[in-house]
C-alpha cells in the first residue's frame, strides 16, 4: 500500500517515531502470520493475538457474573477497576460468550485475584471486538492492588456455539465429528447405537477408518466418546461381507438377500453371532479417510490419538483391512434389557462410593465420594480430563467431555475428602488413583471439582418441543406420540392438572435447557400454536427421569378435567438454580423445651402452628409443651431462592402483622424409629431474607417495608428459636426415642438443583421432662449403612453423648 506524499508526510511528521514503530509491528505481525484474518487497527494498543483467553472467577457468583480474569503471556491475571465502564463490561462479556453486559462490579466484589494485574484504566466504547482494541495503560502496567479487581455481570444469554473457557476440555484438532453407523438389520430403530462402523466427518459426508492394526484400546476411546464405559469384542468375519459387497460397484446386500442371510462359519465368540443378525448396508462405495490409528485407551477423543490420513485418491486404500467396527457395552442407565441391568447390579456389590450432584443434565455434576460412611467432595487441584474420565466410566457413562473446576456445579457440604487426584486413565475406580488427603488449609468448597460426561444419544429431545414462549427457555409443552420408524410424529399437549416443578424439571432436562424455574398449569398467554389436542395426562415424575415418557402417566386412556388449550402444561427453564440446605449443628445446639401459656398462643393457633388437640384445650388456661430450635437455611446453589408467588399475591396476616410469601416453607416432624409421625409443625415463609452472608457477599433481600423476599447465593436466612411457630407442639408425645426431621421446601414449590439434601434428621430422646437432640445431619450426607444404624438407634441410657 502506498501513500500520497502529503498524506505520508502528515502521517510520519505528525506522529514521528510512534508511527514507524507501529508500522514495524504491523508488518512484523503479517510476516509472522499471527493475529486474525481481520486487519489489525492502528492505535496505541492492539490485540496481542490468539493467546488471549478470558474466564469468570471468584465466589459467590452465578454462572454469568464474576471477577474477570485474562490469560496473557502464558499467565492468568486480573483487570483493575479504575475508570471502568459498562462499555468495558460489554466487550468482556462477549469475550466470555454472553451477548452483552447488564452491569459491572468494583473493589473485588467477587474476591481478590492472584498473580498479575494485566490491564488498568481500560476505556472501551463498547463495540470493540477485543479488549486489546480499547485504550489502556499497556499490558502489565498498573498501579492497582487486587482489592481493585473488576467484575462483570453479563446478560444471561449465550452467543450461539460459544465454548466456555473456564473448563478443562479437549483440543479436537483435526478430527472433530465421529459417529457409529449401525449396519445390522433392525439396529437402526434402536437407540442407543452400541455397534457399528466408525465414521469421521470429511467435508460434507462421512468417511471410514481402515482397521489395519486396530485394537481394543482404539475401541475403548470410540466407546467413551459415544457415551459408553467399555468396549466388547466384535466378530470381524461377520462384517467382512461389507467389504466384499462394497467392492462389487456399490452393490449392497439387503435384509433377506442370500448374501445377507448366508450362514457364517462358527466363531469362538458365539455371543456376537445371532441367528437373526443380518447385514444391512447402504448402496455406497467405502471412502477411507484414516489409517494406522493408535490410541493408548486413555484419550477422551479420537483426535488425541496418533493416526495418518489417506492422501489423494483413496479408492485403493485399506486392501488388507476393512472398515473399523466397534461394539460398546452400555452403562446401567442405557442398557436395553433387564438381564443386563441385573448383571450390572451384581457387579456393583454394595452401595457405590461415588456420585454426581447438582447437575441439570444426566452425566454431569459435582463429584462426591463416600469415605468413612460420610459423603464429601474433591478439591480441584490438578483436576483433569483423565481423572474426570475415570469418574465418568465408573458411573456407567463414557469418557469426560469436560473437567470443571471452581465449584461450577455448586458447592458441596461436609468434608472435602480428596485433593490432587492424579489418575492415569486406566483405573476402574477413582479410589485406585493416587491422591493426597486433605488438610484444612488446602481447599474450600469454592474449589469443588465437577464433570460433564459423554452420554449415549437417545433422541429424547426430538420427542418434545416448546411453543409460544418469549425465549427458547419457556413455552407450552408439546410432545410427540406415535412416532414409528416411518410415521410422522403426531404432536399434542400435556394436561396441566397436577403438573408441577418435578415434571417441569424432567421436561427441561429432556429439552437440554437446564433446570426448571416454574411448572405452569395454565398457558393461555402462550396460545401461538395450531396444536390443540391433549395427548398426555396424569404425568407424575420423581424429577430424575430423562424423558416425560419415563414418568407415570395415564397412557392411552386420557383423564383431564379441562381439555382446553389454556389448561395445557408449560415450563420456564433456567441454566442455574438455587440449592437450600439446613445448617444441622445449629438445630442440635439450640433445641430445648418450653411450656408456653395458652393465652400467649392465639396468633400461633390462628396460623395452625399447634397440634389438633389444642382446639379442645380450655383456652386461655393451661399451656402447650413446645420443642423449640433455631434453623439456619443456606443457599449453596447458583441462583437466588425466590418465593414462587410475586408480591401481588402475598397474604397479609393481621395477627402477626406480616406477609406470607409461601404458605408452607418448612415441615417439622417428630417420628418414631419406624417412621410413624407423632407430632408435626410447619413454618410459613413470613420473611425470606438475607440474615447474614459470607464475606464479600452483599445482601439483596430484606422483608422490612414490604421489601423483596429471597435468599441470595452465599447467604442464609435465620429463623430464631424464640419466634412464633419455630417449634413442634409435643404436648401429646409420650416419653421415648424419636427422630426429629426438618424438611425445607417440602412441596417442591420452588425449583432447586438438588432436592435430595432438603431433609435434616436428628436422634432425640424425650423422658417426659427433658429432651436430648444429637447426631443431626443432612438426609443424604451419610452412607446407606450409617443411615440404617441411625434409624435403628436404641436410645440413650444417660446424658453422655459419645
Amino acid at each position: 500500500m502506498s501513500l500520497g506524499n502529503s498524506e505520508s508526510h502528515a502521517a510520519m511528521g505528525g506522529c514521528g517515531t510512534w508511527a514507524w514503530r507501529e508500522l514495524l509491528v504491523l508488518l512484523g505481525s503479517v510476516w509472522l502470520g499471527v493475529g486474525s484474518s481481520q486487519p489489525t487497527p492502528l492505535g496505541p494498543t492492539h490485540t496481542p493475538g490468539p493467546q488471549l483467553k478470558f474466564r469468570l472467577a471468584g465466589y459467590p457468583r452465578k454462572h454469568n457474573e464474576g471477577r474477570v480474569e485474562v490469560f496473557y503471556n502464558d499467565e492468568w491475571g486480573t483487570i483493575c477497576d479504575d475508570d471502568f465502564t459498562l462499555g468495558n463490561a460489554h466487550v468482556l462479556c462477549r469475550h466470555l460468550g454472553f451477548v452483552a453486559a447488564t452491569g459491572w462490579a468494583h473493589s473485588a466484589k467477587y474476591g481478590k485475584g492472584v498473580g498479575r494485574i494485566w490491564l488498568d484504566n481500560v476505556n472501551c466504547a463498547g463495540g470493540e471486538k477485543s479488549i486489546g482494541d480499547c485504550k489502556h495503560r499497556g499490558w502489565g502496567n498498573s498501579d492497582c492492588s487486587h482489592e481493585e479487581d473488576a467484575g462483570v455481570i453479563c446478560k444471561d444469554e449465550r452467543i450461539p456455539g460459544f465454548k466456555d473457557s473456564n473448563v478443562i476440555e479437549t483440543e479436537q484438532s483435526h478430527v472433530e465429528e465421529v459417529r457409529l453407523r449401525p449396519v445390522v438389520s433392525g439396529a437402526r430403530r434402536q437407540l442407543p447405537v452400541t455397534e457399528g462402523i466408525v465414521e469421521v466427518r470429511y467435508k460434507d459426508s462421512w468417511a471410514q477408518i481402515c482397521d489395519e492394526g486396530w485394537d481394543s484400546r482404539n475401541s475403548r476411546v470410540i466407546c467413551g466418546m459415544m457415551g459408553f464405559p467399555a468396549e466388547k469384542k466384535v466378530n470381524r468375519n461377520f462384517y467382512k461381507q461389507l467389504k466384499r459387497a462394497a467392492r462389487t460397484k456399490g452393490w449392497s446386500p439387503r435384509p433377506g438377500s442370500r448374501l445377507a442371510s448366508k450362514p457364517q462359519p462358527k466363531q469362538k465368540h458365539r455371543e456376537d453371532v445371532g441367528p437373526k443378525k443380518r447385514l444391512f448396508t447402504e448402496r455406497q462405495q467405502l471412502n477411507y479417510r484414516l489409517h494406522s490409528v493408535s490410541c493408548t485407551g486413555t484419550e477422551v477423543h479420537l483426535s488425541m490419538c496418533t493416526f495418518e490420513f489417506y492422501r489423494g485418491n483413496a479408492s485403493a486404500a485399506c486392501r488388507a483391512g476393512m472398515p473399523a467396527v466397534v461394539s460398546c457395552l452400555p452403562g446401567p442407565l442405557f442398557a436395553a434389557g433387564n438381564a443386563h441391568k441385573k448383571k450390572q447390579r451384581q457387579q456393583q456389590q454394595g452401595q457405590p462410593r461415588i456420585r454426581l450432584k447438582g447437575g441439570a443434565r444426566v452425566g454431569e455434576g459435582r463429584v462426591e465420594v463416600l469415605k468413612s460412611s460420610e459423603w464429601g467432595t474433591i478439591c480441584d487441584d490438578r483436576w483433569n480430563l483423565l481423572s474426570a474420565s475415570v469418574v465418568c466410566r465408573e458411573l456407567g457413562f463414557g469418557s469426560a467431555k469436560e473437567a470443571l473446576t471452581g465449584a461450577r456445579m455448586g458447592q458441596g457440604t461436609g468434608p472435602i475428602h480428596l485433593n490432587e487426584v492424579q489418575c492415569q486413565g486406566t483405573e476402574k475406580s477413582l479410589w485406585s488413583c493416587p491422591f493426597r488427603n486433605i488438610t484444612q488449609e488446602d481447599c474450600k468448597h469454592t474449589e469443588d471439582a465437577a464433570v460433564r460426561c459423554n452420554i449415549p444419544y437417545m433422541g429424547y429431545e426430538n420427542l418434545i418441543r416448546l411453543s409460544g414462549g418469549r425465549s427458547r427457555f419457556e413455552g407450552r409443552v408439546e410432545v410427540a406420540v406415535g412416532a414409528g420408524d416411518r410415521d410422522q410424529p403426531r404432536w399434542g399437549l400435556v394436561c396441566g392438572e397436577g403438573w408441577g416443578t418435578l415434571e417441569a424439571m424432567v421436561a427441561c432436562r429432556q429439552l437440554g435447557l437446564g433446570f426448571a424455574n416454574h411448572g405452569l398449569q395454565e398457558t393461555w398467554y402462550w396460545d401461538a400454536s395450531n396444536v390443540t389436542e391433549m395427548v398426555m395426562s396424569g404425568v407424575k415424575c420423581t424429577g430424575h427421569e430423562m424423558s416425560l415418557s419415563h414418568c407415570q402417566h395415564h397412557g392411552a386412556s386420557l383423564s383431564c378435567r379441562n381439555t382446553g388449550t389454556r389448561f395445557a402444561a408449560g415450563i420456564i427453564c433456567s441454566e442455574t438454580a438455587s440449592d437450600l440446605l439446613l445448617h444441622a449443628p445449629l438445630v442440635q445446639e439450640t433445641a430445648y423445651i418450653e411450656d408456653r401459656p395458652l393465652h400467649m398462643l392465639y396468633c400461633a393457633a390462628e396460623e395452625n402452628c399447634l397440634s389438633s388437640s389444642a382446639r379442645l384445650a380450655n383456652w386461655p388456661y393451661g399451656h402447650r409443651r413446645l420443642l423449640r430450635f433455631s434453623s439456619q437455611i443456606h443457599n449453596h446453589g447458583r441462583a437466588d431462592f425466590r418465593p414462587k408467588a410475586g408480591r401481588h399475591s402475598w397474604v397479609w396476616h393481621e395477627c402477626h402483622r406480616h406477609y406470607h410469601s409461601m404458605d408452607i416453607f418448612t415441615h417439622y416432624d417428630i417420628l418414631t424409629p419406624n417412621g410413624t409421625k407423632v407430632a408435626e409443625g410447619h413454618k410459613a415463609s413470613f420473611c425470606l431474607e438475607d440474615t447474614e452472608c459470607e464475606e464479600d457477599v452483599a445482601k439483596r433481600y430484606e422483608c422490612a417495608n414490604f421489601g423483596e423476599q429471597g435468599i441470595t447465593v452465599g447467604c442464609w436466612d435465620l429463623y430464631r428459636h424464640d419466634i412464633d411457630c419455630q417449634w413442634i407442639d409435643i404436648t401429646d408425645v409420650k416419653p421415648g426415642n424419636y427422630i426429629l426431621q426438618v424438611v425445607i421446601n417440602p412441596n417442591f414449590e420452588v425449583a432447586e438443583s438438588d432436592f435430595t439434601n432438603n431433609a435434616m434428621k436428628c436422634n432425640c430422646k424425650y423422658d417426659g421432662h427433658r429432651i436430648w437432640v444429637h447426631s443431626c445431619h443432612i438426609g443424604d450426607a451419610l452412607s446407606e449403612e450409617a443411615n440404617k444404624r441411625f434409624e435403628q438407634y436404641p436410645g440413650q441410657l444417660n446424658n453422655q453423648i459419645s
